[in-house]
């Protein structure tokens, strides 16, 4: 017979680990050598018997304390010194495997919670809206399908005047218990009820409408707020719209996302807006007052003369409102300037004359500056 490993490198901890150290390296180990998790391999149901035989020995302080003075001979009854081996008595490992599946998963614990209410699943939906709804708020009619409480056996799934009964086999509880011996001793198995599935009730009568299921899927129109300042891909989430629960849990939610079409001039970032805007050489040149569009339509703004191309101006209040909040942001507006094209024989000319030296005093070209600084 192959010598017992040390029941520490089993778990993968040191000697003096302390109880969680130890419950976290059982789980993690447990876990990876589950038979359910390991169909038909031997090698690693042996590893999780062995697994077994560790925990349940470092996690009983007593019996801890034996091995750590004795080693295997401590607790091993064939060596007599009394230890008493590992047998299963009174170790639950239920909540180990709850905390390790989730409830309910290989037949360890947990199945209890598989009859009680449980929550809807959510209904998630998604909404075009333009540019200027999504600035200042809408309202939209949306369709979705969902699972609703039956209106015909209220949700229960029996027909009108009948009603579920306690199933026999479990006794309501959803879950069968079995004892099995192994050679760590006695473990209990607990699986889901064959009869009633988990739900602890029989429903020998079922409702017509529903087939025993309580629920129905209906198809409904409903109208949501949109809310001022929401932004491209953000949820709204609407409680208690989404799909029925069951047995008397609460309804999921509705989740819309919100898809904002692109606008032809405004771009934004955060709650600011931007915009490019073409002016001629003449109102750069001269100044001028123009329209510029906004949200809120057009406003005039005085453009100062010698206005150069790509400068930007600031219209404070003109942006997006804040969600759910006070206040607006701002919009910025950089200016292009258009330079002429297919210009006539006079103003050609004109263009000339203006750029002759003795009318205008021009700034020193690029390669003007780069003679200046080699000479």
């Amino acid at each position: 017979m192959a010598e017992k490993r040390d029941y520490y490198e089993v778990l993968g901890v040191s000697r003096n680990a302390s109880e969680d150290e130890l419950k976290k390296a059982y789980r993690k180990v447990a876990k990876k050598y589950h038979p359910d998790l390991n169909p038909g391999n031997k090698e690693a149901e042996e590893k999780f018997k062995e697994v077994n035989e560790a925990y349940g020995v470092l996690s009983d302080p007593e019996k801890r304390s034996k091995y750590d003075q004795f080693g295997h001979a401590g607790v091993d009854p064939n060596f007599g010194a009394g230890g008493g081996g590992f047998n299963g008595a009174g170790f639950d490992f239920g909540d180990i495997f709850s905390d390790i599946f989730g409830g309910g998963f290989g037949g360890f614990g947990g199945g209890s919670r598989r009859n009680g209410p449980r929550r809807g699943a959510d209904v998630r939906q998604a909404v075009d809206i333009s540019f200027e709804e999504a600035a200042f708020g809408c309202k939209k009619k949306i369709n979705i399908t969902k699972q609703e409480k039956c209106d015909t056996c209220g949700g229960s799934g029996a027909a009108p005047g009948t009603s579920a009964e306690t199933c026999r086999r479990c006794n309501g509880t959803g879950q069968i218990q079995t004892q099995q011996r192994t050679m760590l001793g006695y473990m209990t198995n607990v699986s889901t009820c064959p009869e009633c599935h988990g739900s602890g009730k029989i429903i020998k009568t079922p409702c017509r409408d529903c087939r025993g299921t309580g629920k129905v899927r209906k198809s409904k129109t409903i109208e949501i707020d949109i809310p001022a300042g929401i932004d491209d891909g953000q949820t709204m989430q609407l409680s208690g719209q989404g799909e029925a629960g069951e047995r008397g849990g609460p309804n999921g939610d509705l989740l819309v996302t919100i898809r904002v079409r692109r606008h032809p001039l405004f771009r934004r970032q955060d709650n600011d807006v931007y915009i490019t805007m073409p002016i001629t050489i003449v109102q750069a040149a001269l100044g001028a007052t123009v329209k510029v569009p906004t949200l809120d339509g057009t406003v005039e703004y005085d453009i100062p003369e010698g206005t150069q191309p790509g400068t930007r101006f600031r219209l404070r209040g003109k942006g997006i409102p804040f969600l759910r909040g006070r206040g607006r942001g701002d919009q910025y507006v950089t200016v292009d300037v258009e330079i002429p094209k297919n210009l006539s024989m006079k103003q050609k000319e004109l263009l000339r004359e203006f750029d002759d030296d003795r009318f205008y005093k021009k700034k020193k070209s690029f390669m003007d500056k780069v003679k200046d600084l080699f000479n």
